[in-house]
């Protein structure tokens, strides 16, 4: 019996919603990348598209373990020789909260091309308001 492999056109889209108040940092992130990638799936295929759309919002509120608010250090460079930044976790909640998640995320996707079209799927809001209520976004529960 021949391995079953979904067609692009047998993949379904869902929307997901997924609140980042109080939940630990790397506990949404692992979350949110297993829905991008469709491991939740039962036709999870790891080189298509099978992963879902994913929201987040309160990204401010997001809650970092032990003393990361002051000890994590988030890095970024221009491209210009000694241009490395250097923030940590209380400076980025401050100006960028949907950085943190962002970063977190990314991390867990596959660093290819059908990583980064993942990356494209994942939508991250400081607040609690986002722009995607017309695609009915389900929302998912943490079990403690």
């Amino acid at each position: 019996m021949p391995t079953y492999v979904p067609s692009a056109s047998e993949v379904r889209n869902d929307w997901f919603l997924l609140n980042g108040e109080d939940q630990v940092l790397g506990r949404l992130a692992t979350r949110a990348a297993v829905i991008l990638m469709g491991k939740h799936k039962a036709d999870y295929t790891p080189f298509l598209k099978t992963g879902d759309h994913v929201i987040v919002v309160n990204a401010e509120k997001i809650r970092l373990t032990g003393r990361k608010e002051e000890q994590k250090k988030y890095y970024r460079h221009s491209g210009y020789p000694g241009g490395i930044k250097e923030t940590t976790a209380k400076d980025l909640r401050a100006k960028h909260p949907e950085r943190m998640i962002e970063s977190a995320v990314l991390g867990m996707l596959p660093k290819n091309k059908l990583g980064k079209q993942l990356a494209s799927r994942l939508k991250v809001y400081a607040g609690p308001q986002h722009p995607h209520e017309a695609q009915q976004p389900r929302e998912m529960t943490f079990g403690k």
